[in-house]
């Protein structure tokens, strides 16, 4: 380890916040977690649980705006928003509008690349510490289109991967069969990203890896994180509802609740969460082989051990506002069209829906560095849709800074204060 060792305190307990503590105990330092709930019960406990380090193209790409409004007409369509959010809302989608430029979107892509491309590996050996091997697949990522010119309308999408390194084998309607019977044959065309993996329970490998950080001397402090005690530029401890928690170092990856924290720092970064749904079926008639991405209806149904998971859409009305329900509901309806053998209906006792808080910023990069008033405390929040391939990297890029390492990947694109 370069450097002494240090106290160090990180600030959410979700995949980011879990890897990032796991790597900086690997250091040598002597880390905590806070966090007012258990491991993995926020985004992480609901997302799709793919690690695909081919998820480099940004959400604001060329031609993005002119499908907006037809996304908002559409009842099952992938975007929603709340309309009292939206003077709130505006710079937000401003910026987002200026990030789907060719020239930023093509940097962007490059600098998710060297993010997320490592998932796996750096996973690997946090996933052996914890003995949660059998929480991983690494079986491949499917992307299915409904005729070749759906398909089409991707090409920029796959050639931005393409130049970017990340190869994938093309599907027609009879491979497509071949390859997983169970899907609809409406869909003629797929895209198979066989160097993709996923978890078979998200909370649960967090829910894993956190036990193992506590086998190895690790703290979780359940309590709400406040802001940070400062003697000029250095910190000298987290105060939270229970109290100040000494440490020589911060690291905040609270996801969507992070951005109060950056504020309390002299940083004002336009975080938003967009909110995702999802709804189970428990013991379903068909699944998929692998996660397996609707491209039109932008919903991925991945395989669980608890049962399937629909998972995707976008709605943007902030923090406070209450679920819209149908959001969830409307992913069977979308996931039948997709997989016609699931049944025509599901008692209550077989279903179960969930809202969580994508932490998503306009140009779909996250924040790592350090924040404005103190290189003590660091940031690592931001990861929108790519949270669980973003964190094992996030998770050694940290450790690398605390202890004075080279980052081993250029964060010029992600410094925090590339939006002042």
């Amino acid at each position: 380890m370069t450097g002494s060792r240090k106290r160090v305190g990180v600030i959410g307990a979700g995949i980011v916040g879990i890897a990032t503590a796991s790597y900086l105990q690997r250091d040598g330092h002597e880390v905590f977690v806070v966090d007012p709930d258990p491991p993995g019960r926020g985004a992480s406990f609901g997302n799709a649980g793919c690690f695909n380090s081919s998820s480099i193209v940004p959400m604001a790409m060329p031609g993005t705006l002119r499908k907006v409004p037809g996304w908002l007409r559409d009842p099952l369509g992938p975007l929603a928003i709340r309309w009292r959010y939206l003077p709130t809302l505006a710079p937000w989608l401003i910026r987002f509008i200026r990030a789907g430029t060719p020239g930023r979107v093509e940097a962007q892509a490059r600098a998710l690349a060297g993010l997320l491309g490592p998932c796996l590996e750096a996973l690997a050996p946090l996933v052996k510490e914890a003995g949660a091997q059998d929480l991983v697949r690494r079986l491949g990522h499917l992307v299915v289109y409904r005729s070749d010119g759906a398909l089409a309308k991707d090409h920029a999408a796959l050639e931005l991967r393409r130049r970017n390194g990340i190869t994938w084998e093309t599907l027609d309607a009879d491979a497509l069969r071949q390859f997983d019977p169970a899907l609809s044959r409406d869909y003629t065309r797929g895209v198979l990203f066989t160097a993709n993996g996923h978890t078979v329970d998200p909370q649960g490998l967090v829910a894993r890896l956190a036990e193992a950080f506590q086998r190895r001397g690790g703290t979780l402090h359940a309590t709400r994180a406040l802001g940070f005690a400062l003697d000029g530029a250095r910190l000298r401890a987290i105060r939270t509802e229970a109290g100040e928690l000494p440490a020589d170092a911060a690291v905040v990856a609270a996801g969507a609740y992070s951005k109060r924290l950056a504020a309390a720092l002299g940083d004002d970064v336009p975080l938003e969460t967009e909110r995702g749904y999802h709804l189970m079926i428990r013991d379903p008639e068909v699944a998929p082989r692998v996660p397996t991405n609707d491209a039109e209806g932008k919903f991925v149904v991945t395989p669980m051990a608890s049962g399937l998971r629909f998972a995707g859409t976008v709605e943007l009305a902030g923090l406070k506002a209450a679920p819209d329900w149908r959001r969830a509901h409307m992913l069977l309806t979308q996931g039948r069209r997709l997989f016609p053998g699931l049944a025509a209906h599901y008692s209550p006792a077989r279903l179960s829906v969930w809202m969580g808080h994508r932490p998503s910023l306009p140009d779909s990069l996250p924040v790592l560095g350090p924040s404005r008033r103190s290189p003590d405390v660091l940031y690592a929040f931001g990861h929108g849709h790519v949270g669980m391939t973003g964190a094992p990297m996030t998770g050694r890029v940290i450790a690398a800074l605390v202890a004075g390492r080279p980052a081993g990947l250029d964060l010029a694109p992600f410094r925090p204060g590339r939006f002042a």
